[in-house]
């Protein structure tokens, strides 16, 4: 996805930056609202993340130009207000979802993911395929090159994560947030006993490995050249 992000807090801009570029994003950055109006305007994005406290003008008057010109490129709203009223004036404005601060960047992965699958009406897939390996959500079966894998709940889990990223690396953080619901220390081993333990299933019998290891980065799921 590409993805504008206006938010006035440089702290909080490079955090969201770096964390969607890590998921596979293309991110461009605004620190107010004209700037942000400009990029929106005369840019192409899939989705925009808009601050609703910002200099010069405000998210929720971002978001109303926008949608006065006919634009509808889903918008994110992220504030520190929380009430329901607060909540209702960000959407009656023109926003698509609205996330209160703090949050789980976990979350607003999932936001994003959900407003754009709404605005491009692309359904969900149950069934998912890289290459000659297929997984189907509704069964919970996984096959490649026709012969059935046997998985364990956490290693389907992983393996249907690193599938919907294909092609994109997958940092021990996203695993950990997504696969294991939960934080702890990021330099514990689970992640690469794990991974271990599914590539001996999806690999370790065929020619072409499709699981690979990113050096100081990750993991990613692809058919590489």
């Amino acid at each position: 996805m590409k993805i504008l992000v206006i938010e006035d807090d440089r702290d909080a801009a490079a955090f969201l930056s770096k964390g969607l570029s890590e998921s596979g994003h293309s991110v461009d950055l605004a620190y107010d609202g004209e700037d942000g109006l400009h990029l929106a305007s005369t840019g192409s994005y899939d989705v925009l993340i808009v601050d609703r406290m910002l200099p010069c003008r405000d998210g929720l008057s971002v978001i109303r130009a926008l949608r006065g010109t006919e634009d509808r490129t889903p918008a994110l709203v992220l504030s520190a207000l929380g009430e329901v009223d607060d909540r209702v004036t960000g959407l009656a404005a023109g926003g698509d979802d609205y996330l209160v601060k703090p949050y789980a960047f976990a979350e607003l992965l999932a936001r994003l993911d959900a407003l754009v699958r709404r605005s491009q009406d692309a359904p969900v897939e149950n069934q998912v395929r890289v290459g000659d390996l297929e997984l189907d959500r509704l069964t919970r079966r996984v096959t490649r090159g026709g012969q059935r894998i046997h998985l364990q709940p956490r290693e389907f889990r992983l393996l249907e994560y690193l599938m919907r990223h294909t092609g994109q690396v997958v940092t021990r953080t996203m695993l950990l947030e997504n696969v294991w619901d939960y934080h702890f220390d990021p330099q514990t081993n689970v992640i690469d006993v794990q991974i271990s333990r599914l590539r001996s299933k999806i690999d370790k019998d065929f020619d072409r490995p499709l699981l690979h290891t990113v050096r100081g980065a990750g993991y990613r799921l692809a058919e590489l050249d």
